[in-house]
């Protein structure tokens, strides 16, 4: 079952107008070797203005080139995902500043035991498929040292793909040193893609230089490339929705045919995250309806261009959990899982993306099944009618012993779900009439005490510790 909101169309007016407004407009390149790169690639530059203009047949080549399937790889066997294969993983929403305290109930500042924490639980979880970093760690500088000692306890706390990027191109040369460390050498991290790349042009039209110029510095070792714009409906782009789809495409293609530019056939996922404001007040909305309308969008055109989906859609104003973070969260999410998209962004946040809540993740990944099991829709194979049966029960029987009804529990005929009451009134009062928040917590402390990540080899872990220390060593 699919959820749509742009006609072909649509689509095709979308992709049109892009087009034209590339190439009459531009988009504003603050990075001189991007620049660069793309004057070479047969794009327009004014070197006073830096704006860059792209002509028709540099976007196409572009999209020509980007691979259509590919595979985000993991450490941890039997986690690879394939992009465009048909599945639909969820990959947690990032950098919160604040954490909502499980012991005290209060938002404070994140630090980086909480981001170890999340990091662990995501990795215990089997319904979180990628990392992204889920709170800055407000304790720590930001130094060489530091940033080598977040990777290697990122790997040694993480098994499954993770999509990071690098904010300065100094930091490159370690990422790449800690990779051939944990996966292999460069060949294999070239085939394997054990990491993503997120990059966010600045909306509106811009590509700025930091991250830009840190993406370009791994150019060559084919690590994915998900371009995240984040058009803000009646902000950073116009008060239309449809405008904003156009915005979020037209920073999407500038930015494709950098990377294409820079290392042609760089795997790519289509990922603008489209929001809206809320026009009381103007600030970003999380939990606006528009999000999950918005991130069915990105779908619909991520499939126009046959590219891999990486689509928002779980999201909410409030700050802790309760009725409106759930109902917010549950309705943008269902729209859109139900269009289906390659990787679904948003577990775990609260406070229109600013406030970690581990208990909150958990409800997310209910959600998130629960929105696979609505997707997945009413089967209709051969075996699922059961006239014969019907016919031989007859009126009054019931099915509650047959083989067919426990063949449809165990092959998810059924949602089960794993938080919340499911039990009797009398029930649920014996255990103490717990919350669903009481019963998210417990289970967060549960799996936080028992989960055991999956080990690097001794060798790895070695050679991990002495790239650490070098890295202390170049600050003295």
């Amino acid at each position: 079952m699919l959820f749509q909101v742009l006609t072909q169309d649509e689509r095709a007016q979308v992709h049109a107008r892009s087009l034209e407004i590339l190439a009459r407009t531009g988009v504003r390149v603050d990075t001189s070797d991007g620049r660069r790169i793309l004057a070479a690639a047969g794009a327009e530059v004014n070197a006073d203005s830096h704006i860059v203009r792209f002509p028709r047949d540099l976007v196409e080549e572009a999209l020509r080139l980007a691979p259509r399937e590919f595979s985000l790889g993991a450490r941890r066997p039997g986690w690879d995902l394939p992009m465009n294969a048909g599945g639909c993983h969820m990959l947690v929403d990032g950098t919160a500043r604040f954490v909502l305290d499980r012991m005290t109930g209060e938002r404070r500042p994140g630090t980086f035991a909480d981001w170890l924490e999340a990091t662990r639980l995501i990795d215990a979880l089997d319904g979180i498929g990628l990392y992204w970093h889920m709170v800055e760690a407000g304790d720590r500088e930001e130094t060489a040292a530091n940033y080598v000692d977040y990777l290697c306890t990122l790997f040694r706390n993480f098994s499954k793909h993770v999509q990071d990027p690098i904010s300065h191109a100094d930091q490159a040369p370690w990422l790449l040193e800690v990779l051939q460390v944990v996966f292999g050498d460069r060949e294999t991290i070239r085939r394997k893609h054990p990491l993503s790349f997120l990059i966010c042009p600045q909306s509106p039209l811009i590509i700025e230089a930091a991250y830009t110029d840190a993406y370009l510095a791994l150019a060559g070792w084919a690590i994915p490339v998900a371009i995240m714009p984040m058009p803000l409906r009646g902000a950073t782009a116009p008060g239309s929705l449809i405008s904003t789809v156009v915005v979020g495409n037209c920073e999407v293609l500038a930015m494709l045919c950098l990377v294409q530019a820079a290392a042609p056939g760089t795997p790519v996922l289509y990922a603008p995250a489209l929001a809206t404001i809320d026009p009381r007040s103007a600030r970003y909305s999380g939990g606006a309806i528009e999000g999950g309308i918005a991130g069915a969008a990105v779908t619909e055109m991520a499939r126009f261009y046959d590219l891999p989906a990486e689509a928002p859609g779980i999201g909410t104003d409030h700050y802790v959990p309760g009725l409106q973070s759930a109902y917010e969260r549950a309705m943008n999410g269902l729209l859109t899982i139900l269009s289906w998209p390659d990787i679904l962004v948003g577990a775990g946040l609260l406070g229109s993306s600013m406030v970690l809540s581990l208990e909150q993740l958990l409800i997310d990944v209910e959600i998130f099944a629960m929105g696979q099991r609505a997707h997945a829709g009413i089967a209709t194979d051969a075996e699922a009618w059961l006239q014969g049966l019907i016919e031989q029960t007859g009126p009054g029987g019931h099915f509650l012993a047959e083989p067919s009804t426990v063949a449809q529990i165990r092959g998810g005929g059924w949602r089960i779900p794993e938080l919340g009451v499911h039990d009797t009134y009398e029930g649920w009062q014996a255990k103490g009439r717990p919350t669903l928040l009481e019963s998210a917590r417990q289970q967060v402390d549960e799996i936080l005490s028992r989960h055991e990540p999956l080990p690097l080899d001794e060798a790895a872990d070695r050679e991990l510790a002495r790239i650490q220390k070098r890295a202390r060593e170049s600050l003295e």
